[in-house]
């Protein structure tokens, strides 16, 4: 738009000077107005985003709290479009499965929930446009999002000055809850879930040297990748290779070539199910045949689909998860039983669970606070402990993270089915 900044002529006249530099300077005031805002840059290190969030602090963001109504107004952050769009749907089928749940005993405080979900196109940006439009919205009481780290670590700093309080059901990095107080997590993190996978791989797997495939511009990847890193060596363990990729790229040979070269007792692949599946295929296809490892990112019905199918390419392979729907535990089954009920015989995912978690845990600290007020909520959620919760119990520590346990899940054919299960040490 500056390419069309209005030129006005200047007289010789000392008037006209001064009247032609008064236009101009309205001129591009005006266009600075339309310069869009600038959005964070999605390829944050987990050390940048710590720093970058230090100085958040609430209020002043958002539409003033509006209290009076007869719902208590939820909103939700997803991706139902995208690269990632089964997390947001899945997410999104806990979250209505919980407040069909709760409504059904006439909700809490005598109002029953409402739920907004807006779509963030799978996009960090996008992502945070939603989070100004939430924060525009006096009705909402609390928000539930994102899945993805990178796209939580952009819209909560939005949430944190609004002071509307934020719970994501599965964002790992252990940044996002370092953005302020506002902002919360029911799942663990990845200094957990990936000293898991290194314990897993050095005592369970026997592997003495493992190769690691991160993407490159995910804080997820990144962070999972680090710990799993640090922790294997811990284990005594070696990473022979470490290389990188971009989730759109669609050829992983090149790396691949790389990491065969190495010889590894496994490869560490702590991404979105979206490209793990094109990984595996293109890894077996160049003779690699070890045991391939990932994170909570893979829980997605096409993870196997992606691979080739059930038998294919990552039969047999493990990734760590936040439950397992093969427990025995009342609550789990009640929970398989219902989702199955309303979603036409599917299981469940962890990322369902999770959000039917967190969707619980904001309407018990709504009730625990009496009162819909969002700095109410905030200090409600913060004195979260030993919540029965779907994927374990559920105590939110100093730091807003969620304390509990972790599942490893090997492949099967299309089931993903129970090997063991890590508790966090005190």
């Amino acid at each position: 738009m500056a390419s069309n900044a209005v030129r006005v002529s200047l007289f010789s006249s000392s008037v006209w000077r001064v009247c032609g530099a008064v236009i101009s300077l309205l001129s591009l005031s005006l266009l600075a107005g339309c310069k869009p805002a600038e959005t964070p840059e999605t390829t944050a290190s987990p050390t940048a985003g710590a720093t970058a969030s230090a100085t958040t602090e609430p209020g002043g963001g958002g539409a003033t709290q509006d209290t009076t109504g007869d719902t208590i107004k939820i909103g939700h952050y997803a991706s139902l479009t995208g690269e990632t769009s089964t997390f947001g749907n899945e997410t999104d089928n806990g979250i209505k499965l919980a407040i069909k749940e709760l409504n059904a005993k006439g909700g809490v405080l005598n109002k029953k929930f409402e739920l907004n979900t807006e779509d963030d196109q799978s996009k960090p940006d996008e992502a945070k446009t939603v989070a100004v439009k939430f924060a525009a919205d006096s009705k909402v009481v609390a928000v539930i999002g994102e899945v993805a780290s990178t796209r939580s670590l952009n819209a909560a700093p939005v949430f944190q000055k609004a002071g509307i309080p934020m719970v994501s059901p599965s964002s790992t990095n252990p940044n996002v809850t370092k953005v302020g107080d506002y902002i919360f997590r029911v799942c663990f993190i990845d200094p957990f879930q990936g000293a898991v996978m290194a314990q897993f791989a050095a005592n369970e797997l026997k592997s003495k040297k493992v190769a690691i495939m991160r993407s490159q511009k995910s804080d997820y990847s990144i962070g999972l990748a680090t710990v799993f890193t640090d922790e294997f060596k811990k284990a005594g363990g070696e990473i022979v290779a470490d290389v990188s990729y971009n989730e759109t790229d669609s050829d992983f040979r090149s790396q691949l070539s790389q990491i065969k070269g190495k010889t590894p007792d496994a490869i560490y692949i702590p991404g979105y199910y979206g490209e793990v599946g094109t990984i595996a295929r293109q890894a077996r296809e160049q003779g690699i045949t070890v045991p391939l490892m990932g994170g909570d990112g893979w829980d997605s019905p096409d993870l196997v689909k992606g691979a080739g199918g059930p038998g294919k390419a990552l039969e047999g392979c493990y990734f760590s998860n936040h439950y397992s729907k093969d427990a025995s535990t009342p609550r789990v089954q009640d929970f398989v039983k219902t989702y199955k009920a309303d979603y036409g015989d599917v299981a469940p995912s962890g990322l369902a669970a999770l959000g039917y978690d967190a969707m619980m845990i904001v309407a018990d600290a709504i009730k625990r606070a009496n009162s819909t007020e969002r700095a109410k909520v905030k200090e409600a959620l913060a004195q979260t402990k030993d919540f029965s919760g779907v994927t374990g119990n559920i105590t939110i520590d100093e730091n807003r993270n969620a304390s509990k346990s972790a599942v490893v899940l090997q492949i099967k054919g299309n089931e993903f089915t129970y090997k063991t299960t890590v508790k966090p040490t005190k």
